[in-house]
């Protein structure tokens, strides 16, 4: 069986470090849900009542799928599917919390201060060049992750929301929405009440 992803060391840094940031939630996507298909069929154990060598006699059908156990759907679920998610919402709402509160470090902020200094004294004529009035600042850098994180949470509702497609096929998933599944096993675990206490820094 597939193994939870493990939540990193969340700090301003990792947030604005965009390719860390992209890094981890590309991997986790790509080992567990966009291999969702395969992490469901580790769990068919096809010699719990003896090989059948009759069994190869005849090969299954290309859209054939095999109903998983319950048992195991709902322990891959609970061990495995929404740890992972909740890992990678957690970076999500941190880095969200990171975006939206102020950035005394930023290393660009005295440079962006000396550019519009620059642009306040620049002599504009915009008869000789319609263009030259035109003044497009450099976005400070948690615009810049706000903008990034608005986009990661677009692709991970509709990774979610394939993966639990899946899932619902394969485990004979009573619920029609991932949502209220993810949301149910974060009330059971307490997870709910852990990411609402999270802070940034």
């Amino acid at each position: 069986m597939a193994q939870p992803t493990s939540p990193p060391h969340l700090t301003p840094q990792f947030c604005f470090s965009e390719g860390t940031l992209r890094g981890f939630l590309r991997l986790s996507r790509s080992s567990l849900d966009d291999s969702i298909t395969q992490n469901l069929n580790a769990l068919v154990n096809p010699a719990r009542q003896g090989f059948d060598p009759a069994s190869t006699s005849q090969r299954a059908p290309r859209s054939f799928t095999q109903q998983l156990d319950r048992a195991s759907c709902q322990n891959f679920k609970d061990a495995v599917l929404f740890p992972s998610w909740q890992a990678r919402a957690d970076v999500l709402h941190y880095c969200g919390l990171v975006a939206t509160s102020p950035d005394p470090d930023d290393p660009e902020a005295a440079a962006r201060q000396v550019e519009a200094a620059k642009e306040q004294e620049r002599v504009v004529d915009e008869r000789l060049d319609p263009y030259s009035g035109r003044y497009l600042p450099k976005e400070p850098r948690t615009e810049q992750l706000a903008l990034l994180l608005r986009q990661e949470k677009g692709v991970e509702n509709i990774v979610r929301s394939r993966t639990w497609d899946v899932v619902r096929q394969r485990c004979g998933e009573p619920l029609d929405k991932w949502e209220d599944a993810f949301h149910g096993w974060r009330r059971r675990t307490g997870a709910l009440a852990l990411a609402a206490t999270s802070s940034t820094r």
